[in-house]
């Protein structure tokens, strides 16, 4: 992390993305900067937008699953289960994001050059870019900022749901955060996500 302190700017309206638990866990710790969207069931848009360029990150739980995640990346998921177990069954917020990117994907032949960015297997990269065949895949690249301590919140109502965007009834803006990766390191690797797909 960056030695500067960074106060929450640009999600104070508490937009939120929900994301696997273990892949927001990947975000934090630096292993990756994309996440995959198709858009939830329930989705009003019927298709995958981004809601706002600053969002937390919502962690879910109940569809995950280990043979999903590459093997080396399979502990995640017991981690933050324990986690949310120690914190009684409460959400904790570890970062929010900002998208830098954009990126819609529509054949498996570019989604296969993302492989090595991402904890997910290779079959289920493939299952999000089939499902809903007429709309693309998108592909985010996040610039992460982590919580100096996880913000626990109540699991409300209002966030279940198979939908990608909720709006936070909790405020959690006091809280001081840090970007997982300088800018110098963030640019390097955004580069090389770049790179793979040209």
């Amino acid at each position: 992390m960056d030695g500067n302190v960074t106060r929450l700017a640009g999600v104070r309206d508490g937009t939120a993305l929900k994301e696997w638990a273990s892949a927001i866990e990947a975000l934090v710790c630096g292993r990756q900067l994309i996440l995959m969207r198709k858009g939830g069931i329930a989705e009003e848009t019927r298709d995958f937008q981004l809601a706002a360029p600053q969002f937390w990150l919502l962690p879910t739980y109940e569809h995950q699953r280990e043979h999903l995640l590459k093997e080396e990346c399979r502990p995640l998921i017991g981690r933050t289960l324990a986690e949310r177990e120690a914190a009684g069954g409460r959400l904790l917020l570890k970062a929010w994001a900002e998208a830098v990117r954009d990126i819609e994907v529509t054949d498996a032949e570019t989604l296969a050059k993302l492989d090595r960015f991402h904890i997910w297997t290779g079959a289920f990269a493939d299952e999000r870019l089939k499902w809903k065949r007429t709309k693309p895949l998108h592909v985010l690249i996040l610039r992460v900022h982590a919580a100096e301590e996880p913000v626990a919140i109540p699991h409300r109502e209002s966030y279940a749901g198979c939908k990608s965007w909720v709006k936070l009834e909790d405020d959690a803006a006091d809280a001081r955060f840090r970007p997982v990766l300088s800018a110098e390191e963030f640019q390097r690797r955004e580069a090389e996500i770049l790179n793979a797909l040209a």
